[in-house]
């Protein structure tokens, strides 16, 4: 059922974004932020809304939203994992010249990103994509932007051997490594007891994976999904209703807002990049600038947006996305209260 309703607003959004050309010059008039959406809005949504006032009802949230869990991972059961996890990904060590670690380019005091377009790796050069956050990353159906690895205990050790960031030539001299240092030895044996050898490249990425699962930000949007009406204010309520009733929760939906599908970017209109995105992974022609959608979740907080980090503010982000994924022109008004809405998906307790 789930499927089949997946793929109904999958067609629904794509030809609500083709309908949408037609009404380009009415949605450019209709900017002041207490003007709803005008109506041709029902269309592409199949009639979500209800009543005068478009006020979305819980069916309606349920269908595109669910929250945040408590948790995903037993941290006591898993504590001294956690720990080895947390020590590891905090560790320069890490790298070839003990210069950057996963937290150099995924800062926990920053949303798990470095809030620069793309990262600087042990020798300074640049990578050609942004650093998506870590928070709440492990909630994704695969990692990376072109969705390479299957999970976080994957993806962390893709970064360990890639030459532009942390630079170790092999998994074997990380392994050599961690070995000469005594608390590591103690540490990986506690984790993984039992193992006659612990210290194995494949455990480095099952402990930092089991870190990154405790990496979970609810938010006062998770409060209102689960009844608090008071949770949201009136702008961000709006901006929630404007945000599904355009069609922008066909993508950005499910208990990470996103993260869970693969998008063309430049669905409707056209846009430019060099970076052929999933083509790499798959060699499928219909993967051409296909990427992972991103999650909104702290989404106010880490900028610089897009697959190349050319988008510098989240207002620039909203309005390239309306026109390039949904073929719409939007005003300041309803700018204004989407990013309000995205707002109350800010971690409620920054970690």
């Amino acid at each position: 059922m789930k499927i089949f309703l997946f793929l109904a607003l999958i067609v629904s959004s794509y030809s609500y974004a083709q309908s949408g050309h037609d009404h380009q010059g009415d949605a450019k008039k209709k900017d002041d932020h207490h003007s709803e959406m005008h109506d041709d809005g029902h269309h592409g949504m199949g009639g979500m809304m209800h009543g005068g006032h478009h006020k979305l009802d819980k069916t309606t949230l349920k269908q595109f939203f669910e929250p945040l869990p408590a948790a995903i991972i037993d941290e006591k059961k898993n504590a001294a994992l956690i720990a080895l996890g947390k020590k590891l990904y905090l560790d320069p060590k890490l790298s070839v010249n003990d210069t950057i670690s996963c937290n150099s380019c995924h800062q926990l005091n920053n949303f798990g990103v470095d809030s620069q377009p793309t990262s600087p790796g042990h020798e300074g050069k640049r990578g050609g994509r942004n650093s998506p956050t870590t928070f709440n990353a492990a909630l994704h159906i695969a990692q990376f932007w072109d969705g390479r690895a299957k999970d976080v205990e994957e993806q962390a050790l893709g970064p360990i051997l890639n030459p532009i960031e942390m630079g170790m030539p092999s998994e074997a001299a990380v392994v050599d490594k961690l070995k000469k240092i005594d608390e590591y030895k103690a540490m990986f044996a506690e984790a993984f007891k039992g193992e006659k050898d612990p210290i194995q490249y494949k455990n480095i990425g099952k402990a930092i994976g089991a870190f990154e699962r405790t990496l979970i930000t609810p938010s006062r949007f998770d409060d209102f999904l689960k009844g608090d009406e008071n949770a949201l204010n009136d702008a961000e309520k709006r901006g929630l209703q404007k945000f599904v009733h355009m069609g922008c929760a066909n993508c950005h939906n499910g208990v990470a807002i996103g993260g869970n599908s693969y998008k063309k970017i430049g669905l409707v209109e056209e846009y430019k990049t060099s970076d052929e995105g999933r083509f790499a992974v798959t060699g499928l022609e219909t993967d051409k600038k296909v990427f992972k959608v991103p999650s909104l979740r702290n989404i106010t907080k880490t900028g610089p947006y897009f697959h190349d980090g050319s988008v510098k503010t989240l207002d620039e982000a909203i309005e390239e996305m309306a026109e390039h994924q949904l073929g719409r022109k939007v005003g300041p008004g309803f700018i204004e209260d989407v990013k309000a809405f995205l707002g109350a998906l800010t971690a409620k307790d920054s970690k």
